[in-house]
């Protein structure tokens, strides 16, 4: 099953809009580390965005397994939890740059990286980006049932 047929249309929203959603990764000692971040989805993919060497960053690179959560900001019972595994990572800093411009609606200037020895080489985005591409292979919804209308 394709990655993009898991997302039902009722709960797309959640990934593809202005929501902060929480990402949790596994700790060395097992333990869960969530996050909140930013998120879009496309082509089938969760997609988040990190500053290189964070924890959830070294998390991921050594233990791919991670759980997304949104809940719906309108409304606390209408959730949608993504289990799956980090699939690409992608260092590029165009682009990692460019879509947490996208997600955070800020103009951040690309990063070049450096050998670190100029202490005044730093700029507004001083951190080395990453996009990191997940995999949905299970899914879990909330939906509040009101019995009596």
């Amino acid at each position: 099953m394709e990655a993009a047929a898991l997302i039902p249309e009722s709960h797309k929203d959640l990934l593809e809009q202005a929501v902060t959603i929480t990402l949790v990764t596994l700790m060395p000692d097992g333990q869960p580390q969530a996050t909140p971040v930013w998120c879009d989805f496309e082509d089938g993919y969760v997609r988040v965005n990190t500053a290189r060497g964070r924890q959830k960053d070294k998390n991921m690179l050594a233990r791919p397994k991670v759980t997304v959560l949104a809940i719906d900001p309108t409304n606390p019972y209408r959730w949608i939890e993504v289990r799956g595994m980090v699939v690409d990572f992608n260092d590029d800093q165009e682009i990692a740059v460019g879509h947490i411009n996208k997600l955070s609606g800020w103009q951040r200037p690309t990063r070049q990286r450096t050998t670190g020895d100029d202490p005044h080489q730093a700029d507004a985005c001083d951190h080395w980006r990453g996009l990191i591409f997940c995999w949905g292979d299970s899914l879990v919804l909330g939906v509040k049932i009101r019995i009596n209308e």
